[in-house]
């Protein structure tokens, strides 16, 4: 067969023939004749002679000659192609289809590569492995109180502190782990600066007679000694501020005497700063942290986030410092006391009495609001070069590897860290774990992949996950789907709450109605009021919420979320030595390692579902009504500015048309979703992009990370976001602020359209 397929293939694919033409014969009858080239008349000629007959086309053959040739052209043809395709059928590659799971896990076509190259499009075929319940199923099964139980116990440790020796050897047990699991783990090193007390010179608190030594700080406060009087400002939010000027306490030049709770260490010291005071010190009041009363308090006052010793960009080892710091960093010194301290301050005060609202849990004293005693703080903080190690494991996906969802928990912690990171470092390798024997064993085939992250020093204020945020966000800002923060995922038994994204909020409800309550009936959307969910579980996400900077900051979807006990905002023992397996499991009632894996299901099917469906579980709908909110109370602000005469010549109608555009253009999206195919992969990677554009695109481009690191159009902090300018005196800069926000909305509401030609 190969000789005759040759010689055929020498008879068509030569280049001295030119056409063939059927020419007609005397009786009617047609002929084949194949004219040659004239420069090629001497080459046939002697082609002839070899073959051995008489193949001169000039002049033309006789009638039986011809026919002869017409029969031994077509049996030559047939003969040929029918060894081809007995060839072709003995040694092509049987016909093999990977399954692939769409939306609703039902039929998707594939195309397979032939042998010959050509692409073969095989009928509609139904996965035979594993649908959206399956899967689910096999996440709960694997995911068990009993393998919590043993993991918690091998990662509670009692020390863990930021770029110490413990922290390094627990990132080598994880990348070993994520080794083992064939996750093809790496590392991803920073050179930090952490401010630590100084050994020698311990801080101090002057007051009177009494010298107070606390062992807790606040790092990254201003260092030096400052006097001055007095004065107790409840939390020291800026409404608790305003009733001490409104009772005409001097607060210029005062040290602060704050309780903590409510809002982070950070703001209640800028807020301070913010009225001309020159200290602040912190402590827990017993009404909302009922513990020993001479337990030591540790956390951070740098208002933002990453190293604040270089600002907006990585922390690398070739990184030359230069002699820049952060916006964020405190100018007065900032100190945590105990209640016991702070009792013994609040005795001698002396001023006039508080409101009730400033009252705390001292029943042994009167709390007053001070202003005539002097006391002196002294913080003689350092600053610590330290090497941190953020350690990845990836389970790829097998359509769009390069889409991710991220899943990340902090290491580090100040004592113990049981809730704080030994739970959530716990659910991070077990999750990791369960998955990957998932698409091993079970035959689980995620479309996109899953990035698992422990970071460090996540108690100085996420300086490990910003520093990667800084040093990967060209390759990463467009690529991470999702971000879900594992931190502090269980503080408590019997609710739950939750900060994200607008786009995630179907995600959190689908998710909750999915996800068997920890209480033992129904589910978690039951447990949480169903319809009235979002009122009982949702709050803003704040600036020290682990989640913020992947949002504010590189505009990134991200969720947190925490199984807590019932009528409780925060976990008390945060920040202490006291966040230990014993306090958070009175916590649960001694079920710990069972909400653990509630909390791991629940992280876990976010996690599948983003990875899982052709289409991306974002709702681009649910930011409507957050848009029009927020442009709503720029619009109020503006017309009673105008109306008082101190604004002029600036109208909010643009801004009111960029909220209809962004409107529109999420009324499009979704009108493109219902009509596409959803079994088209390009046509959805097209639509998800689409989506990812949104959280991106909400980051201000008007601003300098460097100066303002929470870019976020609407969750972000900075003149630039739309409630800054409901809050601005200055007009020159509302105008201006007006307009850039405006582009920015305008430009979210391009991004979100897709093609340049659809933009309206």
């Amino acid at each position: 067969m190969d000789r005759i397929r040759s010689a055929f293939n020498s008879v068509i694919k030569n280049e001295r023939y030119s056409r063939f033409t059927l020419q007609p014969a005397e009786d009617g009858e047609r002929h084949v004749e194949v004219k040659l080239s004239d420069d090629a008349t001497d080459d046939a000629t002697e082609a002839e002679g070899q073959a051995g007959g008489s193949m001169s086309f000039r002049p033309a053959l006789p009638y039986q000659n011809r026919r002869h040739l017409c029969y031994l052209v077509l049996g030559t043809l047939l003969i040929f192609v029918t060894g081809y395709l007995i060839g072709y059928v003995s040694h092509r590659k049987p016909q093999t289809t990977t399954p692939t799971l769409n939306c609703d896990a039902g039929v998707e076509l594939e195309a397979e590569k032939q042998q010959d190259g050509s692409q073969a499009v095989v009928a509609p075929v139904s996965d035979p492995q594993l649908d959206w319940k399956d899967i689910t199923k096999l996440l709960k099964q694997k995911l068990t109180s009993q393998a919590f139980e043993k993991v918690l116990k091998d990662y509670d440790m009692n020390r863990r502190s930021a770029g110490s020796d413990e922290d390094k050897s627990l990132a080598n047990r994880i990348y070993g782990e994520f080794r083992k699991q064939q996750m093809d783990p790496w590392t991803d090193i920073h050179y930090v600066q952490l401010q630590m007390p100084d050994s020698e010179r311990p801080n101090q608190v002057l007051f009177g007679s009494d010298v107070f030594k606390p062992t807790g700080y606040l790092a990254y406060s201003a260092t030096g000694k400052v006097q001055g009087k007095l004065v107790y400002g409840n939390y020291g939010r800026q409404e608790d501020l305003d009733v001490l000027q409104k009772k005409n306490v001097e607060l210029k030049g005062s040290v602060m005497l704050l309780r903590t709770g409510k809002i982070s260490f950070a703001e209640q010291v800028d807020n301070a700063a913010t009225k001309g005071a020159s200290a602040v010190l912190i402590y827990p009041d017993v009404e909302d942290y009922k513990y020993l009363a001479n337990t030591a308090l540790y956390g951070h006052v740098h208002l933002g986030s990453g190293d604040p010793y270089t600002p907006g960009f990585p922390s690398f080892n070739h990184t030359q410092f230069p002699p820049t710091q952060s916006s964020g960093l405190p100018k007065i010194p900032a100190q945590t006391i105990t209640a016991n301290m702070a009792s013994t301050l609040l005795q001698n005060i002396g001023g006039p009495e508080s409101d009730e609202s400033f009252k705390g849990g001292l029943s042994s004293l009167t709390y007053r609001l001070g202003g005539i005693e002097n006391v002196t703080v002294e913080v003689n903080n350092v600053l610590v070069n330290k090497e941190i190690h953020n350690v990845f494991g990836v389970i790829k996906g097998f359509t769009d590897p390069d889409r991710y969802v991220v899943l990340g928990a902090q290491r580090d912690a100040w004592g113990k860290g049981y809730a704080k990171a030994t739970v959530g470092t716990s659910v991070l390798l077990e999750l990791a774990r369960a998955v990957k024997e998932m698409v091993e064993k079970d035959g689980f085939r995620p479309k996109r992949s899953l990035v698992f992250a422990s970071w460090s020093a996540g108690e100085y204020g996420s300086v490990g996950a910003t520093e990667w945020l800084e040093g990967y966000m060209s390759s990463i800002d467009r690529s991470v789907i999702t971000y879900i923060s594992l931190d502090g995922v269980v503080m408590g038994r019997g609710s739950f709450m939750a900060s994200a994204s607008p786009l995630l909020y179907s995600l959190l409800e689908n998710t909750m109605k999915e996800v068997q309550s920890p209480l033992g009936s129904g589910t978690m959307y039951d447990m949480m009021g169903k319809l009235n969910w979002q009122n009982n579980a949702l709050r803003p996400m704040s600036m020290d919420d682990p989640s913020y900077p992947f949002l504010a900051f590189s505009g990134i979807p991200a969720v947190s979320f925490h199984f807590i006990s019932p009528n409780i905002e925060a976990y008390t023992y945060y920040g202490t030595n006291l966040d230990s397996m014993d306090h958070l499991n009175y916590q649960t009632n001694h079920h710990t390692s069972e909400m653990t894996a509630v909390a791991a299901q629940f992280a876990g099917q976010m996690a599948l579902r983003l990875i899982h469906d052709r289409l991306l579980n974002l709702d681009v709908s649910r930011y409507s009504s957050v848009v029009t909110s927020a442009v709503g109370r720029v619009n109020g602000r503006i017309s009673q500015l105008k109306q008082s005469g101190q604004l002029k010549e600036v109208n909010s109608i643009w801004l009111m048309g960029a909220r209809g555009s962004f409107q529109r253009a999420a009324d499009a999206l979704n009108l493109a979703i219902t009509n596409t195919d959803l079994n088209d992969k390009e046509a959805c990677r097209i639509l998800n992009d689409r989506m990812l554009r949104v959280e991106h695109t909400l980051l201000s481009p008007y601003v300098s990370p460097v100066e303002t690191p929470f870019r976020h159009l609407l969750l972000g902090r900075g003149s630039h976001t739309l409630a800054s300018i409901t809050e601005t005196t200055d007009m020159e800069q509302l105008h201006t602020q007006l307009a850039l926000a405006t582009s920015t909305l305008h430009g979210c509401a391009n991004a979100m359209m897709g093609e340049i030609w659809d933009i309206d």
